[in-house]
């Protein structure tokens, strides 16, 4: 719907110069919770108007800094850099307002993978082009450490990533407190590589030349298995949501798992290979419970938390592998399948 653009929106495409007319529209585009995004259509072409936003659109009271602007902008263009389409354009930035000016990309041309995902289009080239991607940022900003000092939010990134999620699952968690915590400080102190703090597939288009990914209010120096685990839990919670494809959903998350190991190894792996996957193994059963008892619970689960519900399931699932750990990714992915196939041939399930 065409509405009058905010004025805050207006005044600074004014003051890009894009535009001299006294007022101008624009259609309020579907986001996340912690921006307003507007599309506009510019003499030059249409483009998008995104702000952050100080208090984030969620039930639970989350503040945020708008100076994560900033950091957002240089992943984007570093992005750019070394995996030329991976990411929109940053036509402009201003820090202060918490404003960023890309290009419009039409959902005809670069459909939601998350929309996708949700459909039943679960292809494996889509889940590799992701995992080629990340695999590729990673590497190649480890290369550059001098990178880490245009990155040094690990206070945003606590406030808007590892509190609210990690840390608030382990409030409503005591029984698995102490390893929540301890996780958080692990990811707090590892410091290797440019992060975007955001894999999800709402974040992510699949266009004309691949993946491209969106919305990276998050960024941060600091650990990269972060996003690896971030991105295969959604692959692991949509299963929930649409368990009719629960293969097709296991064979995207072994896509995307083989190529970003393979292109890691490709551009040069910063640490053994054993180590990278053994710390995002216990990473993310964490990130599994926190998008049911965090936060930002993914919105599209059954809201009845009831016992053997889809969000017991997943609870269920996280609590096994926080409590009793493993080291290979794919054990994760071959449990949950597992986990599928006690609650649709019988009574059993996991402790």
């Amino acid at each position: 719907m065409i509405k009058d653009l905010p004025a805050e929106f207006a005044d600074w495409i004014r003051a890009l110069g894009l535009s001299s007319t006294t007022s101008l529209r624009g259609e309020p585009l579907a986001g996340g919770v912690s921006s307003d995004i507007w599309r506009v259509d510019l003499a030059s072409g249409p483009v998008c108007v995104k702000r952050a936003l100080s208090v984030l659109k969620v039930k639970a009271h989350w503040e945020a800094p708008i100076v994560r602007n900033q950091y957002e902008a240089r992943w984007m263009q570093f992005a750019a850099e070394v995996v030329p389409g991976s990411v929109a354009e940053c036509l402009a930035s201003d820090p202060d307002r918490g404003m960023l000016l890309m290009p419009y990309l039409p959902s005809a041309e670069y459909p939601l993978w998350k929309e996708m995902l949700r459909d039943g289009t679960i292809r494996g080239e889509d889940a590799a082009g992701v995992g080629n991607m990340l695999g590729a940022i990673h590497a190649r900003s480890a290369a550059r450490p001098e990178l880490a000092a245009q990155f040094d939010s690990a206070t945003i990134f606590h406030a808007i990533r590892l509190d609210p999620y990690l840390g608030e699952a382990a409030r409503k968690n005591p029984d698995d407190a102490m390893v929540l915590e301890h996780l958080i400080q692990t990811t707090a102190n590892t410091r290797l590589a440019l992060v975007h703090g955001d894999v999800s597939p709402k974040n992510i288009l699949i266009g004309p030349g691949g993946p491209v990914l969106l919305d990276a209010e998050c960024a941060w120096w600091g650990d990269p298995v972060f996003d690896l685990a971030f991105c295969l839990n959604h692959l692991l919670l949509k299963r929930a949501w649409r368990p009719q494809w629960t293969n097709r959903y296991h064979g995207a998350f072994s896509a995307l798992l083989d190529s970003y190991r393979n292109s890691v190894l490709q551009w040069g792996l910063w640490e053994p290979w054993e180590d990278l996957e053994a710390r995002c193994a216990r990473l993310l059963p964490a990130l599994l419970l926190a998008r049911i008892d965090g936060k930002s619970p993914v919105e599209y689960l059954d809201l009845d938390d009831q016992p053997g519900g889809q969000r017991d399931q997943i609870r269920r699932l996280a609590r096994q592998y926080l409590r009793h750990p493993t080291t290979r990714l794919e054990a994760i992915n071959q449990g949950w399948a597992n986990e599928h196939n006690h609650i649709h041939s019988g009574p059993a399930g996991l402790g």
